[in-house]
């Protein structure tokens, strides 16, 4: 999310225009870094290299330990859909409506495209059936925190012999920033759902910090997951080693980030994406914007773009336009309009449109050209933006074996 959360995935970067006063839903201190942040910074955590293959005995050695497993790049077909259903008014406040609405919106707008899986709590159930209708399966056997399902839910991983499997990130509510006990346990519980063996990973993420083109590559922000509120005892090799184990890869592309500023530490899913081997995206800002955020964007269009992927292949990359912020609807400070946190699903891609009528048609233009036969949907998700996210943010893919 730049995710969420009180906030991340969910995902995209909120901007520091003008009229941006606080930070992520009130998380974090306008005034500067988080504690951890700041041990971070201390620490020199800036200054690593901007890329850095994984070291190679180590990724080959994770790579066989998966045994043969990787995570498919999200444009792979679908079995279905899986989110997760908000219904904290302690997380989400007076928002609370607003965000269901959303989450209901996407929800039935992807099952016209596959299945969706819909988790809940007992007590809101009738509430979410009500809302998604009978096209979205609501399940209660999973109880849930939030509706960050990107960040929650489990990896899934193929083997190309018709084998699934899942991963666990070890969710630890991004630094243990917001209450996450039920959300813990969601991987675990949804590749029990589906019969899918399941492991955890050895290092501490979530699934909108870490970007994978399905053939060796991967991408993250050094400030999510390098950070001593993840991953406060391993050294960058190790988490590297510890990344391209659980997903089958062998070489992470690191962007520097943006730390402490939004309960995710910058997930990197709000920006850069991968459409697929050899070919990127990222979400660009006006040249006028000279904001935190804005500048990172800039450096990972200029560190994907410069650098070669696992096979050795320059990374093509395409720039996506973002929003005036001057010109959206919302008038929330720490909304994130994140063009590039959109979901890929069979025969479709569901994307945000905030209301700069400009943007959005030139957002869908570019998103029609980068998946071509595919419908591209956009949707008006303005609470769910107000709390730090986007679609990507709330959904995960079940790929087919």
């Amino acid at each position: 999310m730049n995710d969420h959360a009180g906030t991340q995935e969910g995902a995209g970067a909120p901007r520091e225009t003008s009229r941006r006063t606080l930070d992520r839903r009130g998380f974090l201190t306008a005034a500067g870094l988080t504690a951890a942040g700041a041990a971070l910074a201390a620490v020199g955590g800036e200054a690593f290299a901007a890329v850095r293959p994984a070291l190679r005995g180590n990724a080959v050695a994770g790579a066989a330990a998966a045994g043969g497993f990787a995570v498919p790049i999200d444009t792979v077909r679908h079995t279905r859909t899986w989110m997760a259903w908000p219904d904290s008014s302690a997380i989400w406040g007076r928002s609370l409506s607003g965000v269901q609405a959303n989450i209901a919106l996407i929800a039935k707008t992807i099952a016209k495209y596959e299945p969706v899986i819909m988790c809940a709590n007992s007590a809101s159930a009738a509430k979410a059936r009500s809302a998604c209708g009978s096209a979205v399966t609501v399940i209660t056997t999973i109880p849930v925190d939030d509706c960050w399902m990107r960040d929650s839910g489990p990896v899934f991983r193929t083997n190309g012999a018709g084998g699934l499997d899942a991963v666990g990130l070890n969710f630890n509510g991004w630094g243990n920033q917001q209450t996450h006990a039920k959300d813990a346990l969601v991987a675990g519980r949804v590749a029990a759902y589906v019969g899918a063996s399941f492991s955890t990973a050895g290092f501490i993420g979530e699934g909108g910090a870490v970007e994978t083109d399905g053939a060796g590559t991967l991408m993250a922000t050094r400030s999510s997951i390098i950070n001593p509120d993840r991953n406060p005892n391993l050294s960058q090799a190790q988490i590297e080693a510890a990344m391209c184990s659980a997903f089958g890869a062998s070489k992470v592309v690191w962007f520097k980030g943006v730390l402490g500023r939004d309960i995710t530490d910058d997930h990197v899913d709000a920006t850069s994406r991968f459409l697929e081997e050899g070919k990127g995206l990222v979400q660009m800002p006006l040249a006028s914007d000279t904001d935190a955020w804005s500048n990172d964007a800039r450096q990972q269009y200029q560190i994907l773009s410069s650098t070669t992927n696992a096979q050795g292949h320059q990374v093509a990359v395409t720039k996506l336009q973002g929003p005036d912020y001057n010109k959206i609807r919302s008038t929330n400070p720490n909304f994130v309009g994140a063009y590039a946190n959109y979901y890929v699903c069979n025969g479709a891609v569901i994307a945000p449109q905030f209301g700069d009528s400009g943007a959005d048609a030139a957002a869908k233009s570019t998103l029609q050209r980068a998946f071509p036969g595919r419908v591209v949907e956009q949707l008006n998700i303005d609470s769910l933006g107000g709390g730090g996210g986007g679609i990507h943010c709330v959904t995960q893919q079940q790929p087919v074996p």
